[in-house]
């Protein structure tokens, strides 16, 4: 009786907690598990580096993500008001990874502007969990008219995503990154 009453009590501990072998091992960070993570709503402010004046200036920004049904590419608009000559601006981004290089192909279209068509290099620097990470993008391309290495480095932490872009000028000597501007974002 005693016996049966042990093995019950074992039962229904075991039942309320499940072996420990059941549990769900954590999830495994990588590019392509991150960015479908990014899937979603999300709101903040666009900010640019007054060098001048030595502060940020930053204007309000919301993004929308969304993952096709193949889990490698991603569609972002991002929506910011930049002032009363240009209005709200609407930058639509569509981003293929492939994650065998670890490399993504992305097509930026703007009202008014040329279709920016680039291919980044992804690096994971910090990989605490799904929503816990540093993500570095690095490509070859053009700022403010000029031949550039561009970096972007994407720290997430929970429900807040900041993402600081720099610039390293490839037309002149030695190697300066200048942070161009920095978006701060919090999920709706």
């Amino acid at each position: 009786m005693i016996t049966r009453l042990l093995t019950a009590i074992g039962l229904a501990i075991l039942a309320l907690t499940g072996p420990a072998s059941a549990q769900t091992p954590p999830a495994v960070v990588t590019p392509t598990t991150i960015r479908a993570t990014l899937v979603g709503n999300w709101q903040g402010k666009l900010e640019y580096r007054d060098y001048q004046a030595d502060r940020w200036f930053g204007i309000p920004v919301k993004v929308s993500i969304e993952m096709m049904r193949d889990g490698l590419t991603l569609v972002r608009h991002a929506d910011f008001d930049d002032g009363p000559k240009a209005g709200i601006v609407t930058i639509t981004t569509i981003a293929l990874l492939d994650p065998a290089t670890s490399r993504e192909q992305a097509a930026s279209f703007r009202k008014g502007r040329e279709t920016e068509v680039t291919t980044a290099t992804l690096r994971l620097i910090r990989t605490d969990a799904l929503d816990r990470w540093t993500l570095e993008e690095s490509s070859d391309g053009t700022d403010d008219d000029r031949p550039a290495r561009i970096r972007e480095t994407t720290k997430r932490d929970g429900g807040t995503m900041v993402t600081l872009k720099e610039v390293d000028f490839l037309d002149d000597t030695g190697e300066t990154w200048l942070t161009r501007n920095r978006t701060t974002l919090t999920r709706e």
